[in-house]
């Protein structure tokens, strides 16, 4: 299989292309092969209960975290995390139309917005550090996190910009920004209204390794026991 991967490039693999290689053996071995069945019945399709949305961040893999097997979430992720509203206005959008398959075509019954701790995007939110520049060079950036604008001044106000402590109201201020967009969509509003979806808050904190929900009640994460 290397051999073909490199005839086809017609160049060495770089040791990052050797690396997934051998992660890929170690999935045929241990992960595919002694589970032939399941992947089998994967064939007819997928019927995930569970929508996750979560950051691109490589440190908070989702399937990793929540320990899954395959075909049992629906996963969608993009710097921060993010829920942009709901809007018909000309362009591509590549979260909405996977929220619109999830809820109008899986039919998932749970949608889980995750956060995480030492989220790039969030800090960059906070800190605008990348408003004003030019697309390529940080502007899609800063066009994607100012989403996060309206939730980003309490938290400034409160807290400041520097720190901790700031980041991580921020981080879980984002979350909320979500769940605050999703039910934005009609088709997410109507069934969580009917109690066929219900929408959840989540925060992983990366120095810890503990998850938390959100009560939106309170308004509060508390760690999962």
């Amino acid at each position: 299989m290397l051999r073909a991967i490199s005839a086809a490039m017609n160049t060495k693999p770089t040791l990052e292309l050797a690396g997934l290689i051998e992660g890929y053996r170690r999935f045929r071995e241990q992960g595919w092969t002694p589970r032939r069945e399941r992947w089998a019945a994967l064939r007819e399709g997928q019927q995930p209960p569970v929508m996750v949305i979560a950051c691109s961040d490589s440190r908070v893999d989702p399937a990793q975290i929540f320990d899954v097997d395959p075909g049992q979430i629906f996963v969608v992720r993009n710097v921060a995390a993010m829920v942009p509203p709901f809007e018909t206005t000309p362009g591509h959008h590549g979260v909405s139309a996977a929220l619109e398959f999830a809820v109008q075509v899986l039919r998932v019954r749970e949608i889980v917005v995750m956060g995480h701790g030492m989220c790039g995007g969030c800090k960059a939110a906070l800190t605008q550090e990348m408003h004003g520049t030019e697309p390529g060079n940080g502007g899609f950036i800063a066009d994607w996190i100012s989403l996060l604008d309206e939730a980003r001044a309490p938290v400034v106000e409160k807290h400041g910009i520097e720190g901790r402590t700031a980041e991580r109201a921020m981080e879980q201020a984002a979350v909320k920004a979500s769940l605050k967009n999703l039910r934005t969509f009609p088709c997410v509003e109507a069934k969580e209204a009917k109690g066929s979806l219900t929408l959840r808050g989540a925060f992983f904190a990366i120095s810890d390794g503990v998850l938390h929900l959100l009560d939106e009640a309170s308004g509060d994460f508390a760690p999962v026991e």
